[in-house]
């Protein structure tokens, strides 16, 4: 079972993860059957990773972990519903995680599609469009800043869940203030597969993820 940990070594411990999948030297450690039989009877994974639910995005495998290391939420473009923000709450206060990380990525369809209603005018129908509508206030603040690239406005868009994960769970604002969490925004290039540092909240982790 993997040990509590505070929320840098938590850090350090997916970023190294994922320097080994940039350099192509996986480890895919706890991915046997002894890891399965030990982790049946409970789990205690030492993060959660909210992500983009983008089919090039898969947690474990970016961060080069296994069974019961990461409790992984994902949605279009990170967007946080109470249903996000309950099983967000219950990796923390229930399994003890020091670390959330909020994963964006770019290229994102959510994001590029809240940047085109705005543009034009348009918004897709059904429930996408609700998506759409969750992402377009970051979109709007990235814009009156004058970030206006598509990689500024990811990071925007990343920072924006941060902060609103933290204003909206009173769960997670305590154990941050507390040093018992940390929260982070990472950016993910699709095509060297590095998370980038964007946004820390609770956790001194200053260097980039990768260069």
């Amino acid at each position: 079972m993997t040990e509590t940990r505070t929320p840098r070594d938590a850090f350090d411990l997916l970023i190294a993860g994922n320097q080994r999948f940039i350099a192509g030297t996986p480890e895919h450690p706890n991915q046997d059957a002894v890891r399965r039989t030990q982790i049946a009877p409970s789990q205690q994974p030492f993060a959660v990773v909210f992500g983009c639910s983008d089919s090039r995005l898969a947690a474990e495998i970016i961060f080069d972990r296994g069974l019961g290391d990461l409790f992984v939420v994902r949605t279009a473009g990170h967007v946080a519903g109470t249903e996000v923000l309950g099983s967000i709450e219950f990796g923390v206060s229930v399994l003890n995680a020091p670390l959330v990380v909020v994963l964006g990525h770019d290229s994102c369809g959510a994001v590029a599609a809240a940047c085109s209603a705005l543009e034009n005018g348009q918004t897709p129908g059904g429930f996408v469009r609700d998506v759409v509508e969750r992402v377009t206030p970051s979109v709007l603040a990235a814009r009156a800043a004058g970030r206006d690239t598509a990689e500024e406005i990811l990071a925007e868009h990343i920072e924006h869940t941060v902060d609103l994960l933290l204003e909206r769970s009173r769960v997670l604002a305590e154990r941050v203030a507390d040093g018992r969490l940390g929260v982070v925004g990472l950016s993910y290039r699709l095509a060297d597969g590095s998370a980038q540092l964007v946004a820390a909240r609770g956790v001194d982790a200053a260097a980039p993820a990768a260069s």
